[in-house]
């Protein structure tokens, strides 16, 4: 396995420590160590008139402490090393995305807003750091999907017919291999279908659904192949079902161990890093962690 190092971001929280306990079964899957990460943002910095001596002391740090205490003991343990930074969260903690094959934040830490589905640090990792980002939601998210029709392990990933990602699909068949679970492929189709008769006025087209599901399902099916090919131990269920893949993506959280898209790739127009509209709701709104996985970089 890669040597590279699962990162825990902690801030003292529960949601740090939420995000730490799984980042060390990360770890613990892949026979990697485990890297704790403070990131600590001093007031001082921002202000022009307040003199700072010099950086404070690392050697006390007491989020870093309490994720020393949370670990001590645990059944099984991985290489562990304790990282105190000084910065801005938001920018350093992307920035150690290049030297990790994970990086694992909770939805939200001490600051911010109570109503704040997802915190501004856990937004940034996600939309800049190199490698998948996992951000690990508070307990009790209600989505309205049904009950899987099986218990067990399951991962979930999207897939978009048209435009299927690699790196996305193999980071989604890579975990479900590691965790012995399903791979539960969503592939969403839109309907009703619609297009233009009239200035201001939309008609539906003659197409049959089953027609549009049965296709969707065979591309998926045939992208699936070489993955498939790939991993024959994992156990993959293609879902085509119509509608919007965010609103698909979040029912299907339900009971999830882990809901895996992808982000936005680089566009001529766009160079910026970016995040769709439907991670950012995923992001939001499921019930489950959430690994949202870079684009492979272009192949020159």
């Amino acid at each position: 396995m890669s040597t590279l190092p699962v990162i825990a971001a902690v801030d003292g929280s529960d949601d740090g420590l939420r995000a730490l306990d799984w980042a060390l079964d990360a770890a613990h899957r892949r026979e990697a160590p485990l890297r704790v990460v403070h990131v600590r943002q001093y007031a001082a910095w921002a202000q022009t008139d307040v003199l700072v001596a010099g950086p404070p002391d690392t050697a006390e740090d007491p989020a870093l402490d309490q994720a020393r205490a949370h670990l001590q003991g645990r059944a099984f343990a991985v290489p562990t090393e304790y990282v105190g930074m000084e910065g801005v969260p938001g920018a350093l903690l992307p920035e150690l995305g290049a030297d990790a094959q994970l990086l694992v934040l909770g939805s939200r830490g001490r600051g911010g807003f109570a109503g704040l589905l997802l915190g501004s640090n856990g937004m940034a990792a996600a939309r800049d750091a190199e490698c998948p980002v996992v951000v690990v939601p508070r307990p009790g998210r209600e989505v309205h999907g049904e009950a899987p029709e099986e218990p067990g392990p399951r991962v979930v990933v999207g897939l978009h017919v048209d435009s299927p990602d690699d790196a996305t699909l193999s980071f989604a068949f890579t975990e479900a291999e590691l965790r012995g679970a399903r791979l539960q492929v969503v592939a969403a189709y839109p309907w009703p279908v619609q297009t233009w008769a009239a200035a201001g006025q939309m008609m539906p087209l003659v197409i049959d659904e089953v027609s549009v599901e049965s296709e969707t399902r065979v591309l998926a099916d045939g992208l699936l192949a070489p993955y498939r090919g790939r991993h024959p131990g994992v156990r993959v269920d293609t879902h085509a079902l119509p509608g919007d893949a965010a609103g698909n993506l979040v029912a299907s959280s339900k009971d999830a161990d882990l809901v895996v898209v992808g982000r936005h790739r680089r566009r001529l127009l766009a160079p910026a890093r970016m995040m769709g509209s439907v991670t950012h709701a995923v992001l939001l709104h499921a019930a489950a962690p959430i690994a949202v996985v870079p684009p492979a970089p272009p192949q020159e």
